[in-house]
C-alpha cells in the first residue's frame, strides 16, 4: 500500500517509520521539498521510504495520514491538492491544540473540529478521525500500555472506517478494542479529550497510558 503522511514532526516520522517497517511504501510530506527532516527521515527509515512537498506525497498516496497540527491541517491539504485527496482515505490523527499564556487552547473547539473541518472542505475525501487519543509511540506499539485498553475511529464512510480498522490492526491493535464512535462529527468529542490527556500526562511524567473502557454489555 501507498501512504502519504503529512507532517515532519514527531508524530508523522513514527507514525511514518512503523509503515515502512510493514511493508508500504510511505512519502513523507512537507511544505518545501529540502525538508531537512524529511530528508533524514527518507535517507534513515529504509526501503520504500520518500520525501517529497505535500502534493508530492499525496498524489502517490492511496491512504493520507494528516499528522501536522490540527491548527494548520486545512493549509497542508490545500497544499496537497483536492484532486490528490478525492476518494482516498484521509486518517486525521491532528489535534487543534495550542499553548497561547501558558495555558492549553482548542481551536475549534464544542461546536466544531478539525475532522470535520476537512471533510467538510473536501467533501469527495473519506476522512477518519483516529488515533489522536494516544502518543505517538503507542500509535504504533499499543503493547507499551498493559491491559485491554481501546482506541477510537469516527468517520461518515463506513467502508474507510473498516480500512482504517485493518491498519490498526497491522499496528497492533485488535478489532475488539477499535471502538467505532459513528460520524465525524464525534471528532468533536475525541479533540476534546486532549486536556485530560495533557493533565494525565503531568500526573505519570509520560505519554505512555490510555483509557481502558468498559461496558456492562
Amino acid at each position: 500500500m501507498r501512504y502519504a503522511v503529512l507532517g515532519t514532526g514527531e508524530v508523522g516520522r513514527t507514525l511514518g517509520g512503523k509503515l515502512v517497517d510493514l511493508g508500504h511504501e510511505v512519502t513523507l510530506g512537507s511544505r518545501s521539498k529540502d525538508n531537512p527532516a524529511a530528508l533524514e527521515w527518507a535517507r534513515d527509515a529504509g526501503a520504500g521510504a520518500r520525501s517529497g512537498t505535500f502534493e508530492e506525497a499525496a498524489s502517490s498516496a492511496e491512504v493520507v495520514f494528516v499528522a501536522v497540527g490540527g491548527r494548520v491541517a486545512l493549509s497542508a491539504l490545500e497544499a496537497a491538492g483536492a484532486a490528490n485527496l478525492d476518494g482516498k482515505v484521509v486518517i486525521d490523527v491532528s489535534n487543534p491544540l495550542a499553548f497561547e499564556d501558558g495555558q492549553l487552547r482548542l481551536d475549534p473547539v464544542e461546536s466544531d473540529s478539525v475532522g470535520e473541518q476537512i471533510q467538510r472542505a473536501f467533501p469527495h475525501a473519506r476522512v477518519v478521525k483516529s488515533l489522536n487519543t494516544v502518543n505517538c509511540k503507542v500509535m504504533v506499539e499499543p503493547t507499551l500500555v498493559p491491559g485491554e485498553h481501546q482506541i477510537f475511529v469516527c468517520g461518515e464512510d463506513a467502508a474507510a472506517k473498516e480500512q482504517v480498522t485493518a491498519l490498526l490492526g497491522e499496528f497492533g491493535w485488535p478489532p475488539h478494542r477499535v471502538l467505532d464512535l459513528g460520524g465525524i462529527r464525534s471528532a468533536r468529542a475525541v479533540e476534546m479529550a486532549l486536556p485530560l490527556w495533557v493533565d494525565l500526562f503531568r500526573h505519570f511524567g509520560h505519554g505512555e497510558f490510555n483509557m481502558e473502557i468498559r461496558s456492562a454489555r
